[in-house]
C-alpha cells in the first residue's frame, strides 16, 4: 500500500484513531443521513476517501476521482488505459466488503482517511460492518444504497457528504435521464412480448442472480423476465439442465470466452436463444456493464440491453452514448475506435 502521498506513519495513526474511539469527535459542523438511516458527522474537508469496495471505488471516481485513495483491487491494463492515468495508478488497498474481504483495519488507518466510503446493500449485515468499522476506527463511515434505480439520489447524499454539490447534481441528472429514457420507452411493451432472459454469469455461465439480486437489476429494469427470478435470493449456481429446462428467449452473458463457444458446445447448443442467435455478451469496460461490480457502470449497460433486446425501441448510436458517458463520468473521452472495441466486448 505505498505510493500514496501525504500519508502519516502507521504510528501517528493509530495514536489518533484510538483518542478518537475512546471518546473524541471528529469535527463535524454538519450532519447527513446515510441510506441506512443514520446521521454521520459530514468532515469540514475531505481529502481522501477509502472505498469499502468495488462498487463505492467506481461510484466515487465518476464523482471525485482526486479522492479516491486507491483501489480495492489491482486495475488490470485494459480498464487502466480508460481512464484518468493518474488516478488508474493507484495503488491496490483491499477491500472491507464483499468476496475476498482483504483490507485489515490497521491497513485502513494506515492510509489515514477521512471517510470510509460503502455502496450496495444497507442490509443489516453491512450496516453492522459500518457501525463496527467506525467504532474501531473512529473514522465516519458511509453507506450508501447501490441500488441502481436509486442511482440518481445516491449521487445527490456522495455530493453533499463530500461538499462537491454541483457534481453529485450533475452526475444525478443525467443518471435519472438514462432511468426515465429506459422506463418510458419499456413501458410501450405488453408484459406477454417481453423477454425471458437468461443471465449467464462467469467463465462457465452457469452462476445467475435469483429475484431481487442486485447482480441482475438491470434485466428488471429493462423489462425483462428473469428465468431465475421466480425464486428470491442473491447468486446461484444453476446447471446446465436447469437452463435447458427454462429455454430462455435471450441469454445476457459476462464471459467472451463461454459466449462464443456456445455453439459448438452440445450442451447449449439446443438452446432457443443459442440456435435464433440470441446470445449477448455484455461489455466489461473500464467495468462490467451488467454487474461485475454492481455500481454506476451499469446505467450504460441499460442502454446497451436495451438496443438488445428491443432494437427498434433503442435504435440511438451506442458509440455516441459510450463515448458521452466517458467523458462525463470516467473524465477520459475516448475516440471511436475505442468506442468500437469497448462495445465489441473486446479487451
Amino acid at each position: 500500500m505505498s505510493g500514496i502521498p501525504g500519508a502519516p506513519s502507521r504510528r501517528t495513526l493509530l495514536i489518533g484513531a484510538a483518542a478518537l474511539a475512546a471518546g473524541g469527535a471528529r469535527a463535524a459542523p454538519a450532519t447527513l443521513r446515510d441510506a441506512t438511516g443514520r446521521d454521520l458527522p459530514v468532515p469540514a474537508a475531505v481529502a481522501r476517501v477509502f472505498p469499502a469496495g468495488p462498487p463505492a471505488a467506481i461510484l466515487l471516481y465518476t464523482l471525485a476521482p482526486d479522492l479516491l485513495l486507491g483501489w480495492p483491487r489491482a486495475l488490470r491494463p485494459d480498464e487502466r488505459a480508460l481512464l484518468l492515468p493518474e488516478i488508474a495508478a493507484r495503488p491496490e488497498i483491499g477491500r472491507l466488503t464483499g468476496r475476498g474481504n482483504t483490507a485489515n483495519l490497521e491497513s485502513v488507518l494506515a492510509l489515514a482517511p477521512d471517510l470510509i466510503l460503502d455502496a450496495g446493500s444497507t442490509s443489516e449485515t453491512y450496516l453492522s460492518l459500518a457501525r463496527r468499522v467506525e467504532a474501531q476506527t473512529g473514522v465516519p463511515y458511509a453507506l450508501l444504497d447501490g441500488a441502481l434505480a436509486r442511482t440518481p439520489e445516491t449521487y445527490r447524499v456522495l455530493g453533499r457528504l463530500l461538499r462537491r454539490e454541483a457534481a453529485g447534481e450533475d452526475r444525478a441528472a443525467a443518471a435519472q435521464q438514462i432511468l426515465d429514457r429506459v422506463a418510458t420507452r419499456v413501458a410501450t411493451v405488453p408484459a406477454e412480448r417481453r423477454p425471458r432472459v437468461y443471465a449467464a454469469l462467469g467463465p462457465r455461465g452457469l452462476q445467475t442472480g435469483r429475484g431481487g439480486a442486485i447482480n441482475v437489476e438491470s434485466l428488471d429494469l429493462v423489462g425483462a423476465r428473469n428465468v431465475a427470478g421466480e425464486a428470491s435470493g442473491g447468486l446461484a449456481t444453476v446447471s446446465v439442465e436447469q437452463v435447458l429446462a427454462w429455454d430462455p428467449d435471450a441469454i445476457v452473458a459476462t464471459d467472451a470466452r463461454f459466449a462464443a463457444g456456445l455453439r459448438g458446445d452440445p450442451a447449449w447448443a439446443s438452446l432457443r436463444a443459442v440456435r435464433e442467435d440470441r446470445v449477448h455478451l455484455a461489455p466489461h469496460l473500464p467495468f462490467g456493464w451488467l454487474e461485475s461490480p454492481p455500481s454506476v457502470n451499469r446505467l450504460l449497460g441499460l442502454l446497451w440491453l436495451g438496443h438488445c433486446l428491443y432494437p427498434n425501441l433503442f435504435p440511438e448510436d451506442l458509440a455516441a452514448e459510450t463515448r458521452a458517458f466517458h467523458a462525463r463520468f470516467y473524465g477520459r473521452p475516448i475516440d471511436a475506435a475505442e468506442a468500437a472495441r469497448i462495445l465489441a466486448g473486446q479487451g
